[in-house]
């Protein structure tokens, strides 16, 4: 991997200055029921409920006008899918994005309210990854990775930024993992320990750092926001180098999570939202005494009925 597609402080700060202004300064909230020194960056706050339109702001500011005037496609389960939508919206960009059948109605219906077309013929991630690479080539439409971009990364590493401001001696910080694009830009914005959380049935970014290639996964979690089938090369490079250590958390750790957050910190999450919380709750990021700890709570776009599904204990 060429070594200019890791990014930098300087480039995530580049990004903080293209978008300024235009999304919401989410807030880092104490949280003293996980621990005196614990901090929840609430990302579900954030502008069509996730971080995505961070990177995705960012990326639409880097293309060419002829570029623009092509028209972006992606594929997401969701949270991505809005964020492109609304970035393109913004721009004037005409974006079309490939999901598949059993995405979240919920979030299929909020990238169509943004003016987006949605494709679901796919019966699968996999499968609408291989759908948009045909559409690409049959239409010249320029693809936004969901994840794996430079440009994209460092737009979300802002979030990274926000938190050193707000945290000036925050020792970790705990970020979940679907594709990588968040941990990937976060982990080059900040001077600490980062740390990736998976589902145990979806461990993308695992699977990439115990083959040093990236791996093809049928995922299958609760958190579908975290359901990407693989982790990118030019994530999978910044992580080997800039990510301390990733951990995997069960569906019930995830579900326990976001009944925490809703009941203790009145926090709506959606599931992939409290994979870090749900690694703090179960031990597998150890806090230490004095050392300020901030988990991302990545996004809020919660099917109602599973999430109450989920708050009932069921």
């Amino acid at each position: 991997m060429e070594a200019a597609l890791l990014i930098g402080r300087e480039d995530v700060e580049r990004a903080a200055r293209v978008i300024a202004g235009r999304l919401h300064r989410t807030p880092t909230l104490s949280c003293r029921t996980l621990g005196p020194n614990v901090f929840l960056k609430a990302e579900l706050f954030q502008r069509t409920g996730s971080f995505k339109p961070r990177g995705m702001l960012a990326k639409l500011a880097s293309l060419s006008a002829e570029e623009k005037s092509r028209g972006i496609v992606t594929w997401s389960a969701g949270n991505a899918a809005q964020g492109a939508a609304f970035a393109a919206a913004e721009e004037g960009v005409a974006c079309r994005v490939f999901m598949w059948a059993t995405a979240n109605p919920i979030k299929v219906a909020a990238t169509r309210s943004y003016g987006a077309e949605v494709d679901l013929e796919a019966g699968s991630p996999a499968e609408a990854h291989d759908r948009l690479l045909a559409h690409v080539e049959r239409t010249g439409e320029v693809f936004v990775h969901p994840f794996d971009d430079p440009v994209l990364q460092a737009g979300h590493g802002t979030l990274g930024l926000e938190i050193a401001e707000d945290v000036p001696d925050v020792r970790s910080i705990v970020v979940p993992v679907g594709g990588g694009g968040l941990i990937a830009g976060v982990a080059a914005a900040v001077d600490c320990r980062v740390i990736g959380v998976e589902p145990e049935g979806a461990p993308t970014l695992t699977a990439a750092l115990a083959a040093g290639a990236p791996v093809r996964i049928e995922p299958r979690s609760i958190a579908d926001g975290l359901n990407a089938p693989f982790t990118g090369r030019g994530t999978l490079e910044i992580c080997r180098e800039r990510v301390d250590e990733v951990v995997l958390v069960s569906d019930d750790e995830i579900a326990e999570a976001m009944r925490f957050l809703y009941l203790r910190a009145k926090l709506a999450c959606e599931p992939a939202g409290a994979a870090a919380v749900a690694a703090l709750l179960a031990g597998k990021v150890r806090v230490e005494p004095g050392s300020p700890v901030v988990a991302v709570v990545s996004g809020g776009n919660a099917d109602p009925q599973i999430a109450a599904d989920i708050l009932a204990g069921r």
